[in-house]
């Protein structure tokens, strides 16, 4: 079914409908209308890596793992994936009549907001810092949940929109400011992206105000933007409770009623949460006529009949129920988490271990043996979990394992009745017999998140306050250090952290596995053992801990990501090890067109061992009119290579990529030529030395 007739089946679903009932499918909680056969219907579902929170199902590692994989095609597997099991918990859902939260296939996923900031605790919810990558990345994500058959498998959702990234504590009050130049550059990308290519289904508004106007009712990103400029014909829904922020924080609107209007006169078609409760006081009041009305449901019911609901025989009916978690999609989230895996440093190339030769590993952590640090938040159930510590007695079974917590995530108090909270001495004490001490550090949801309610003195509400680690952490990784000389460092996160000076420079090695799923304990030992060549990069900067980053409310993208930052980082975006090594030669222009640039390059496994690159674009310009990033990625290639194999690859630039963006948000080509730069990392100067060479130049006009 294609949209035109989507669109007229559902006029005339609509058009035998009271206005009653037509606005009481504006609510996300849709009820049933039993005379004209239609179910009740709940739009809020999730499944930004796995469908989540109704029963088992199999749980990827989180999106910013899955954008460390820098892998398009990858993250279009595991988004077909989640739209099957999806299907398929649907399917039994309607068969035995439960039509509650979660049990739907309009998934409200990808996020594809900016990590500005490296202190966001949602930034685990997304693709990283960088728009190019964030659009590639949702798109893939995008057609991979809605499939391309006759019918939608399922529908997935870009949020928030626009100009959302923290702070969590302020969020339902706070006004974002941004310039026209930062909004069309860095903000808008992703979004124009997935709307114009991805065909996204439905866009999710913010809980803030972004310029004045509160982003589920803006007159200029949602009427202008988003439906005129980009021509987006699918459905807004506003994020949950935002419509009531409308007019209890944001003062826009001065009750419930004349809030609903604005929202749906601004075109937000569904309101997640209770305000659209009031759309018939404002019916009465003359704020919105049943036009408007109509026009929203109009919208919501051909999505609908996009995914099927109202065939005689709903398609995807026939995927069997064997299917859910089965071993094929097992497998797809172990290939997911060995591919997010970044390996930061690696002395002497101490890593891989001799599993032969190892014979006492102390696994030591808050995140040794955490199910939490792998699920990530917005988490579905799997039906096995496969921690640090588990992978790492089935990877090394001929040594002696000893596991040791050595203290809480962020709290450290001495032991009393109420509990255990005073470990750090066990975990010393493990590490000073081992051989290896595998330190199993980070965080959880419940630390860094979406708006956790609590405020301490590492975290306000979900956000950090410092990019280096807890307190209590850092005292256990600085005892460990000085009683064992192996160190390795798994951190288990969604963001940047600072290990701190001591514990970076004693560690023989550093991973960073962000949420890696359900089985991302077993694809870390892997690592160890050698079993796979590590080759994730990272999506985000990782700052140095004293860097000085702007303040947090601040808007503005200068000072922020690899694009503009004041200074060197740690461990740059784009920056990630591997066993093997590449060397990149005879890059140069294919062909050239007024919209793409076509470019090859050989890439050569200089190594012993095989290995997966991330082949990777960036440009820069040499003059402009206006403020430029230091590099912009505008291309990603993966590519496998066995040792001393050479292959030529092609990579296609699209031109609005490397256009200069006006103060007025225009793209321009730039004044003077742009050097594009050809390599596995950024060509920046701390990769450069962390890597040990530079990357192939090109210029062009």
């Amino acid at each position: 079914m294609d949209k035109i007739q989507a669109r007229e089946k559902a006029k005339s679903i609509v058009a035998q409908m009271t206005v009653e009932e037509k606005m009481s499918q504006l609510l996300f909680n849709s009820p049933a209308i039993e005379r004209l056969g239609i179910n009740a219907y709940n739009w809020w579902n999730e499944g930004s890596h796995g469908v989540a929170r109704a029963g088992t199902a199999t749980v990827f590692p989180h999106a910013i793992a899955m954008a460390a994989t820098f892998n398009p095609d990858l993250v279009n597997e595991v988004a077909d994936v989640i739209s099957t099991e999806g299907r398929i918990k649907f399917n039994k859902h309607v068969q035995y009549g439960d039509f509650d939260i979660f049990k739907g296939i309009t998934f409200w996923a990808p996020n594809i907001n900016i990590v500005r900031d490296p202190r966001w605790g949602r930034g685990q919810e997304t693709f990283g810092e960088d728009p190019f990558l964030t659009a590639v990345l949702g798109k893939a994500f995008i057609k991979g949940i809605q499939g391309n058959g006759e019918f939608m498998k399922a529908t997935a959702c870009s949020k928030h929109y626009a100009g959302h990234s923290g702070p969590e504590k302020d969020r339902h009050g706070f006004d974002a400011q941004i310039s026209m130049h930062d909004l069309y550059e860095t903000y808008l990308p992703a979004f124009e992206k997935t709307v114009k290519e991805g065909k996204v289904a439905g866009v999710m508004g913010a809980y803030n105000r972004t310029n004045g106007e509160a982003c589920c009712a803006h007159s200029y990103l949602i009427s202008q933007v988003l439906r005129k400029d980009w021509n987006f014909d699918g459905y807004v829904v506003s994020d949950c409770g935002a419509l009531g922020d409308i007019w209890k924080f944001h003062n826009c609107a001065s009750s419930a009623a004349e809030a609903a209007a604005l929202a749906l006169k601004s075109s937000c078609d569904l309101n997640c949460g209770d305000t659209y409760s009031s759309l018939g006081e404002a019916y009465e009041m003359d704020l919105i006529d049943e036009d408007d009305i109509t026009a929203a449901c109009e919208r919501l019911y051909t999505i609908r009949c996009l995914l099927g609901e109202f065939e005689e025989v709903r398609p995807y009916s026939d995927l069997s129920y064997d299917l859910l978690d089965c071993k094929e999609h097992r497998d797809l989230n172990l290939r997911t988490a060995e591919q997010c895996l970044v390996l930061l440093k690696n002395e002497d190339n101490f890593l891989p271990l001799d599993k032969d030769a190892v014979k006492k590993i102390a696994v030591v952590g808050p995140n040794a043996l955490s199910v939490t640090a792998l699920e990530g938040n917005y988490n579905g159930y799997a039906s096995e979990y496969i921690t640090i510590a588990d992978g790492i007695r089935r990877k090394f079974e001929n040594a002696r394992i000893t596991v040791e917590k050595g203290c809480n995530y962020c709290f450290e108090n001495l032991n009393d009745w109420s509990g255990f909270a005073n470990m750090i001495s066990d975990g010393t004490a493990a590490a000073a017999e081992a051989d290896i001490t595998v330190l199993a550090l980070g965080l959880d949801q419940s630390i860094e998140g979406e708006d956790t309610g609590f405020d301490n003195d590492y975290t306000a509400c979900g956000d950090k306050k410092t990019v280096y680690l807890p307190k209590t952490q850092q005292k256990l990784a600085e005892a460990v250090c000085d009683v064992c000389e192996n160190v390795v460092v798994v951190l288990l996160c969604g963001s940047s952290i600072d290990l701190g000076e001591k514990v970076t420079k004693h560690a023989k090695a550093i991973i960073h596995g962000w949420y890696p799923g359900a089985l991302g304990g077993l694809a870390t030992a892997e690592l160890l053992a050698g079993e796979i060549s590590p080759c994730g990069k990272l999506p985000v900067t990782i700052y140095k801990g004293d860097h000085n980053i702007p303040d947090f409310t601040d808007y503005s993208m200068l000072g922020r990501t690899y694009r503009y930052i004041d200074g060197e980082a740690l461990f740059p975006f784009g920056y990630g090890l591997s066993y093997t090594t590449f060397a990149y030669s005879n890059a140069k222009v294919v062909s050239a067109d007024e919209n793409t640039i076509k470019l090859s390059v050989d890439v050569t496994n200089t190594g012993d061992r095989k290995g997966i690159e991330k082949v990777q674009t960036y440009a820069k310009y040499t003059d402009s009119r206006t403020v430029t990033p230091h590099f912009q990625l505008c291309a990603v290639n993966p590519i496998e290579l066995e040792k001393g194999e050479t292959k030529t690859i092609e990579m296609e630039i699209d031109r609005y990529w490397i256009k200069a963006v006006l103060d007025d948000g225009k793209r321009v080509d730039p004044d003077g030529s742009i050097e594009l730069y050809v390599g596995g990392h950024q060509p920046d100067s701390v990769s450069d030395r962390l890597l040990g060479y530079t990357c192939e130049r090109i210029s062009i006009k």
